[in-house]
């Protein structure tokens, strides 16, 4: 989702100039391909290996590259540096683990080396640029612009799915209604504790969670039937009543239908390095 303001910001600015969207997933794709604008060219990114790199740099040609919330590409960095093409990592992030990785006598020289390539870094958080700081990272090239996240704003919306939301709207009945939205496996106990909790100073309160990855809804639905907890999951189409607490939504085509919840949490962001995020 980072990526759609930059992709619609580029498409104003150079209306016609294609645009090449590449990820990693096939969810990442059916999350955001009925929001690209027509100008926009999408597949699969390849494996940075160097033939794959240099087959793709040669067949596309980029003029820039842009590499959003992603570990680093060394051969695709290093191959782009080659040919003058400019490369930023924008949302930049880095594990702890991967940074644990490069910061070995070993690694230290190639990632330094690495990140002198780059155009531009825009870190994702305070703590992601100290890391890239600490892998000598050139200053100047480090700058803070927020998460792009949340420059998203409004999209347009399709007939289908407006009345999609309307219907789910009418089902809702003016409820109170909060969302966990990008949960990560094991948050869900979490969550349905705070739910629980929320429950008994508003009796009617419904929550709408959102799994971070499809493959969860299993972890998922165990932890509401271990909890005993009335729910709906969205594929099965099952009408929402008044006895219903939590609405799941599981397929990645309808998560765009819970945007515009006020009251949100925002999963991942409870760990020891971070914060509860509410929206």
């Amino acid at each position: 989702m980072a990526a759609l303001p930059v992709v619609f910001h580029c498409a104003r600015l150079h209306p016609g100039l294609p645009i090449l969207l590449t990820t990693t997933t096939l969810s990442a794709f059916k999350v955001i391909k009925d929001l690209l604008p027509d100008v926009v060219i999408y597949q699969f990114a390849p494996l940075d290996c160097p033939d794959a790199i240099e087959s793709f740099i040669g067949y596309w040609k980029p003029s820039l590259i842009l590499l959003m919330e992603s570990e680093l590409w060394p051969n695709l960095i290093m191959s782009a540096a080659e040919k003058g093409i400019a490369v930023a990592l924008l949302n930049a992030r880095m594990s702890l683990k991967s940074f644990n990785r490069w910061s070995v006598p070993l690694g230290l020289p190639l990632v330094s080396l690495m990140l002198s390539k780059l155009s531009l870094v825009i870190p994702l958080s305070t703590i992601q640029a100290v890391r890239f700081q600490l892998l000598h990272t050139p200053p100047n090239k480090i700058h803070f612009a927020g998460d792009l996240k949340y420059a998203v704003g409004d999209v347009e919306v399709r007939e289908k799915e407006l009345n999609t939301i309307k219907d789910l709207q009418r089902q809702f009945n003016d409820r109170p209604i909060w969302m966990a939205a990008s949960v990560h496996r094991g948050e869900e106990e979490v969550i349905l504790r705070v739910h629980g909790e929320l429950i008994k100073a508003y009796p009617s309160l419904l929550l709408i969670l959102v799994p971070r990855h499809p493959q969860d809804i299993k972890n998922v639905s165990l932890a509401l039937k271990k909890h005993k907890v009335n729910f709906v999951l969205r594929s099965t189409m099952e009408l929402v009543s008044i006895n219903t607490r939590v609405y799941v939504v599981d397929t990645l085509e309808n998560m765009m239908e819970s945007r515009g919840i006020k009251n949100a949490l925002q999963g991942h962001s409870n760990s020891s390095c971070g914060r509860l995020i509410f929206t």
